[in-house]
Order: structure tokens, then C-alpha cells, then sequence
């Protein structure tokens, strides 16, 4: 079995790997993360994340778009519901990776469901529509007990190491108490 899985970035993409494989499943990494902000952090968590593929020979489906950065993309999503914005955030991404998916046989998850920091029963929940909507099987998987794990690894291996879930309202969060 074939999964499609969407990676946020590299940290968080190398235990989702290692589970997948050793449950016998192979996993076909996809990057589409519009919502990463500023362009030097999508620049960022993108070249780490195509290093890392490419260093562990990892199988990759890429969009063929000239220009990935998705700052527009994502604001016309979220906007003027922002309050939403992490689930409109989940379904943009899903959805592009469900279809896809369905596109290649294949079924689908992300790495997103590694972070404690995620809602994952919104993220199972778009998952699972998305899923039904291409006719095909979205495969939950709680990751977080790796979570620790895969951070420990991507910082040994000298991965850029992000501070923020990825959207400009996250960076905010983030750093305005400081």
C-alpha cells in the first residue's frame, strides 16, 4: 500500500516515515504548505525538507507550479473568517493532497498529526471528508507520542528548526509575550 503524505516540514516528516514503513506502508512524501509566512521561513522549512527527502531517497510527488509560495493562496482562503483559519488551513492542504492522492491510487495522511500542537480531531475530521469526497481512505494516525523523537533526530541531523506552526496569526502567537 501506497500513502500520500502530506509533509509540513522535515522535523516533523521523519518519524511519520519510519512509522509508515514499518507498518509496511510506503509513503510517497507531498510538499504543500501555502501557509508558511514569511517567505524566508517557507524558503527555509522547503530547501530542509527537499535535503532530507533527497539525502534518505524517500519518494516525493511535487506540484508542478513555477512559483510554490502560496502567501495570496492562503490569505484568500482565511479571509475575512480568520478566527477558522487553522481548519480552512487543514482542508486547503488536504484537499490538495486527497485529490492528489485519488489522482495516483493511492491513499492519503499528513505529518501534521505528529504535533501536540495541532487540533487532529479537526484535522481527522477534514481528513475523512476529504477522504470521502475522492472515494478514497484517509489514514489517521496519532503520531504524537513520536513527536519528541523526531525532534531529537532532525535537530542531530542540524534540520532548520521552526518556532512557529507556519501562518503570519502563529508567528504572532508565538512571539508576541516576548
Amino acid at each position: 500500500m501506497k500513502v500520500l503524505l502530506h509533509c509540513c516540514c522535515a522535523p516533523c516528516v521523519i518519524s511519520c516515515v519510519s512509522a509508515f514503513k514499518a507498518e509496511g506502508i510506503e509513503p510517497i512524501t507531498f510538499w504543500y504548505n501555502p501557509n508558511i509566512h514569511p517567505f524566508t521561513e517557507y524558503k527555509n522549512r522547503r530547501d530542509c525538507f527537499f535535503d532530507y527527502v533527497k539525502s534518505e531517497n524517500i519518494n516525493i510527488e511535487i506540484l508542478n507550479t513555477k512559483n510554490d509560495y502560496g502567501l495570496k493562496t492562503f490569505l484568500n482562503e482565511i479571509y475575512p473568517d480568520t478566527e477558522n483559519r487553522c481548519e480552512k488551513c487543514y482542508r486547503m492542504r488536504l484537499e490538495k493532497t486527497a485529490f492528489l492522492a485519488a489522482e495516483k491510487g493511492y491513499s492519503f495522511s499528513t505529518s501534521l498529526l505528529i504535533s501536540p500542537y495541532q487540533d487532529h480531531e479537526k484535522i481527522r475530521l477534514v481528513g475523512e471528508e476529504e477522504a470521502s469526497k475522492y472515494k478514497i481512505q484517509f489514514l489517521y494516525r496519532d503520531f504524537r507520542p513520536l513527536f519528541h523523537e523526531g525532534q531529537s533526530a532532525a535537530r542531530a541531523r542540524g534540520f532548520y528548526m521552526q518556532k512557529y506552526c507556519g501562518c503570519i496569526f502563529s508567528e504572532e502567537e508565538r512571539y508576541q509575550n516576548i
